[in-house]
Parts: C-alpha cells; structure tokens; sequence
C-alpha cells in the first residue's frame, strides 16, 4: 500500500550509485526509515534491482518499467519480472524518459493488475491533471528545468505545487500529490510539505552528497513533522 509523507530517491544511473555504492545507499536509507518510522523508496539503478530487494526491507521501484511480454523479448523491464525480482512499483514517465501518453496510461493498468505501484512523473499541472485521471498511487510534479539545479521547486517555483494540487483534487483522483526538482535541503522538503506535497522525489541531492545518510536522515526528518 502506498503510504505517504514519503521520500523517493531515484537513484538514477550515476557511478555513485552503482554496484556496492547502491547496496550501500539503499541500506542507508533502510537504516534510516527504520529509526525515524518514516516511508522511504528507493529506485536503483536496474541492474541492481535484484540484489536490493534482497538486501533492503523497504519498498524498492524501477526507475522505468515496459510494456513487453514475458518470454522471447529482449532488453526491456517487463512488469511480471520486476514484482518477481521483489520490486513494489515504479516510476514512470521520468521527464528524462518520457512516454507517450497512451502508453503511461497502459502502462499504470498492466502494473495496477498485478499488484504494483505506480508514480507518474508531471511537467507541469496541466500533465498532473491528465495523468491524475488515470489514477496512479502518485503524480510526481518536477519541472524539467529545475531537475539537479539545486534550486527547489518548492522555493523557485511554489506555484507549480499548489497548481498542481488544485489540478489533481479537481479530477476527484485518489492519487497523491509529490514533488520533486532541486530539492537538497530539509528546508526544502518542509515548504513542499506545507505546500500541500504529499512527499518529495529526489535524486542528485542525496546520491551525489558528501554524506549521502546524513542528507537521508536531513530530508526524511521533515516527513515527521
């Protein structure tokens, strides 16, 4: 079941999540939903899907997932794999991996089917309002823009959350409002919160810190509240 105040790092494909580096990562987020009783995702990079949901108890996505088959296809994440590999959802539509419209909306209903989470990734409130509609456990706004600036979107560009969430209530969803782009402080995640943010989805802030647990702890600290 989805839960939320929640923090989803994507960990994306950078060197400083790869191999041991990501076991490491995922554990310390681990380590840290546990002390604080806050939800905490993590979404490695693929080739280490297996291996965390082996290592981690918390909940852990594919960055993107596709609509292949199981059986004679070659090179895509299909969906009955990655529940079978300990997976519980997965992000999909990142703005660095965008998809046709049709297909996040196939792509919500074949993961909704066997039991997996969905978080669609938004541009603005206008997509936030199509994908909201469509029902995924999460709509993740994030202008594109802002994505690795460091500049928080919950700062820079408050609108797009408040935007966004009038534009997701107003379709009667069930689907939780998240947020994402430039967030790197706990500062940051707070005034998401007050916004009206039901979580934050964060990548570079936390993978590319000097201490990537203590920023965990900084951001997941905030959910608390």
């Amino acid at each position: 079941m989805f839960k939320t105040p929640i923090l989803i790092i994507n960990a994306k494909n950078y060197l400083e999540s790869s191999g041991e580096k990501g076991v490491l990562l995922a554990k310390s987020a681990e380590k840290v939903a546990r002390e604080l009783e806050v939800n905490i995702v993590i979404a490695p990079p693929t080739p280490l899907l297996y291996t965390i949901t082996k290592s981690v108890s918390i909940p852990v996505y594919t960055q993107h997932v596709d609509l292949s088959k199981v059986g004679g296809t070659t090179g895509f994440i299909v969906p009955e794999l990655i529940k079978d590999m300990g997976a519980k959802g997965s992000i999909i539509n990142h703005s660095e991996h965008q998809l046709p419209i049709k297909i996040v909306s196939q792509t919500i209903d074949r993961l909704k089917s066997i039991g997996l989470e969905t978080v669609v990734c938004a541009v603005d409130h206008r997509k936030a309002t199509t994908f909201a509609r469509m029902n995924p456990d999460a709509v993740a706004v994030e202008p594109p823009e802002l994505i690795g600036s460091g500049i928080a979107v919950s700062k820079a560009r408050p609108e797009v959350i408040t935007d966004s969430l009038k534009a997701v209530t107003g379709t009667g969803s069930r689907s939780k409002l998240i947020c994402g782009a430039g967030i790197v402080t706990g500062e940051d995640v707070k005034k998401a919160l007050e916004l009206g943010a039901e979580g934050v989805l964060v990548a570079s802030g936390i993978v590319k810190a000097s201490d990537p647990e203590a920023k965990i702890m900084e951001l997941a600290r905030q959910l608390r509240t």
